[in-house]
């Protein structure tokens, strides 16, 4: 943290300062200079750093840039490191002495110690074993330097040959579920464990706590291996899609000898299946059955289905898309699907301050149909999430289509909605026809919208878009009244800027109500009930969000970078206030989202630096929230620039530092010091005050 001590506020004439300067009161300000303004087109354009439920990155970029020549991907992808640390990487940290997962919970290895290539010596582990974690209650940090004053006191059991096991300790995993699946792994072990007086530790459970917790705590929507394995060996039946894509192709095939509009999609039904099988899930596929194999899942699906090869030849009716759940979102507050920052434990602290509804990282359809284990993770939910939603990309009908009806046949009562992503900007998705490119590609989106309505059975379609894709050629006007009314999509988002214009521009709100009208009156005119739409762009507070949906006719305002900021813009609006939150209160919301990221992604020691890096993720864009009580004017602007600043207190200059290094330093109050050699490079080169590279 840049020392503050020795400094005295400036003397400044705000006519002076640059347009778009934050209106920071002179007794705060160091600077009249503006900060770097950090790069939310390059950062939030990454696909490089995707989170979900795994604990290692996988690299996305040559998924979405499918399509391309390899020469005109590797030039793109040069391109798209400008602005960004696009390659960054965060090795996987392991024990030293790495104890077999079996064994750490107490259970028998099937490889046997001699096999299996790890540890079984739980003894020599436990003494090998880096000291147990404590998480300070917020009351034990200070305000000022040096913040944690002391270390947090221990406890031990007198003559215990384990002495880095702290019996004083609390496991975020064992408070929350009555055990910890980690077991002797457990970065905060002693806080489930006891010790005789021959020094045999044994792991203890809440039996209590495990009742309570198989209804309210367990992660939902896990892709099992079996799945994965068909995914990958291509053997996953979907005969929904399979029709419909026959459909259209023998459609395309006509219209070939007989021209048609080609902005208008076939609307007739593939002749499949009956309208029962296409609007209901067909249950999850698991191999157990009937101890099938992977060559015996075509007649699991057929005593589910019927008869495959009847269904191909008999006609199908036409789906009944007022059969599907009808979204009443009005009124409620939506965190759109962000990328890396939007995981699930990130999730969860928007939804304890007050999202409603919460939709997850984007997800590629090419690697969903490849069985990625890295991409399947993304669907993760947690029960506090009310209404939960999957985001997916893509290019054609031809992995849309199948990738929504595994979807719905998976995850049949445990997703409320999936979200086609015709909105996203970056080059390597554009340039490969997915995303923001489908709006220049009317007939095709029309194509799979249809197909995945089909393939999803009662789980609603919504679509997400912007404006259009070159700046002054907006289209979205004539595209949403066919979405929403045409090809029938349960709910509309519209981002207010074009894919030119990515995050540069304010978004245009007056553009959004022309949308909004658009399709209200077509809706009128077809005698449809109106679906649910939201906006997005530049909301900031509940004085944004209060105007903006009064003012343009929107149900609600989808929030993204305002969140990502202040993940408490939920409660400012749900309470229609602007919130002057202390950095204490700021520290008592990252210590929640620290014991739900360790909830997520482990107590062990990799799960503990990988907690580590997605708060320093987050970190990286909240240190830009600047303290309304600091401020002339209200409400705060997205896009205003502060200048370099000290807070009220030291803990409020740390908060707003722009060093990354400091990041490290937060994250240390909680999870303790970093590894020798553990990195944290941050996405936006220009917050990296420190160096390209800050170590811990």
């Amino acid at each position: 943290m840049e020392d503050t001590t020795a400094k005295t506020p400036v003397t400044v004439d705000r006519r002076t300062l640059p347009p778009g300067t934050a209106p920071i009161k002179a007794q705060y300000l160091l600077s009249t200079k503006p900060r770097a303004t950090p790069d939310d087109d390059a950062a939030e354009g990454a696909t490089t750093a995707r989170s979900g439920a795994r604990r290692g990155d996988g690299d996305n970029d040559v998924n979405a840039g499918q399509g391309l020549s390899k020469r005109a991907l590797a030039r793109e992808q040069k391109k798209s490191q400008r602005g960004a640390n696009k390659a960054r990487r965060f090795g996987k940290v392991r024990d030293e002495v790495d104890l077999c997962w079996r064994v750490a919970n107490g259970a028998v290895c099937e490889y046997g110690a001699e096999n299996c290539r790890f540890t079984h010596d739980v003894v020599t582990y436990l003494e090998s074993k880096t000291p147990d974690l404590r998480i300070p209650q917020v009351s034990e940090i200070s305000d000022a330097v040096p913040f944690v004053t002391s270390e947090i006191s221990t406890i031990r059991k007198p003559g215990s040959k384990y002495p880095n096991v702290d019996y004083g300790t609390e496991c975020p995993i064992f408070q929350e579920s009555g055990e910890c699946r980690y077991g002797y792994k457990c970065r905060f072990m002693g806080g489930h464990a006891s010790e005789d007086a021959e020094g045999n530790i044994t792991l203890t459970e809440n039996q209590d706590k495990k009742a309570q917790a198989a209804l309210t705590t367990h992660e939902m929507n896990f892709a099992s291996a079996e799945v994965q394995k068909l995914l990958r060996s291509k053997k996953y039946p979907t005969p929904i899609a399979k029709a419909y894509l026959e459909e259209i192709k023998n459609t395309d095939e006509n219209s070939t000898a007989k021209p048609k509009d080609p902005e208008v999609p076939s609307v007739e039904e593939p002749a499949s299946h009956t309208n029962e099988t296409a609007n209901s899930a067909v249950p999850p596929i698991r191999l157990e059955e009937n101890g099938a194999d992977a060559m015996a899942v075509d007649e699991i699906v057929l005593k589910r289905t019927g008869d495959l090869t009847s269904q191909q030849d008999a006609p199908d009716v036409p789906a009944r898309f007022s059969e599907k759940k009808r979204l009443d979102w009005a009124g409620k507050t939506y965190l759109a699907p962000l990328t890396t920052v939007g995981n699930l434990p990130f999730r969860r602290l928007c939804v304890k301050l007050g999202a409603d509804i919460t939709c997850g990282e984007m997800g590629l359809a090419n690697s969903f149909l490849a069985g990625s284990k890295e991409e399947w993770s993304l669907v993760r939910r947690h029960p506090s999430e009310s209404i939960f939603g999957i985001q997916v990309a893509g290019n054609k009908p031809h992995t849309l289509v199948p990738t929504a009806e595994i979807i719905g046949r998976e995850f049949p009562n445990t997703v409320d909605f999936v979200d086609l992503n015709c909105g996203c900007p970056i080059d390597l998705v554009f340039r490969a026809g997915s995303g923001s490119a489908l709006l220049d590609s009317a007939g095709k989106l029309g194509k799979i919208i249809v197909g995945m309505n089909k393939a999803l059975g009662e789980i609603p379609l919504t679509v997400k878009l912007r404006t259009g894709v070159k700046e002054g050629r907006n289209n979205a006007h004539k595209l949403m009244p066919r979405v929403a009314t045409e090809w029938q999509a349960s709910a509309l988002t519209l981002h207010g800027r074009t894919r030119q214009q990515r995050y540069t521009k304010s978004a245009d709100w007056n553009y959004i109500k022309e949308c909004v009208e658009a399709v209200r009156a077509k809706e009128a005119e077809e005698d449809l009930a109106p679906v649910p739409i939201f906006g997005g762009g530049d909301c900031y507070s509940a004085q944004d969000y209060w105007e903006k949906r009064e003012k343009y006719g929107v149900d609600g305002i989808m929030i993204a970078r305002g969140a990502l900021i202040k993940p408490w813009i939920f409660t400012e609006v749900k309470e229609h206030r602007e919130w002057d939150i202390s950095a204490r209160e700021r520290l008592d919301l990252m210590r929640d989202y620290v014991e739900f990221g360790l909830n997520h992604f482990g107590t062990d020691t990799a799960g503990v630096n990988t907690t580590r890096r997605y708060l320093c993720e987050a970190l990286s864009f909240q240190y830009r929230y600047v303290p309304i009580g600091l401020l002339e004017t209200l409400p705060p602007k997205i896009n205003e620039r502060a200048p370099a600043f000290t807070g009220r207190n030291d803990l409020e200059t740390l908060l707003a530092s722009p060093d990354s290094s400091d990041w490290v330093k937060v994250s240390e109050m909680f999870l303790g010091p970093p590894p020798p050699g553990w990195i944290f490079t941050p996405k936006h080169k220009s917050n990296s005050y420190g160096g390209e590279e800050s170590q811990g």
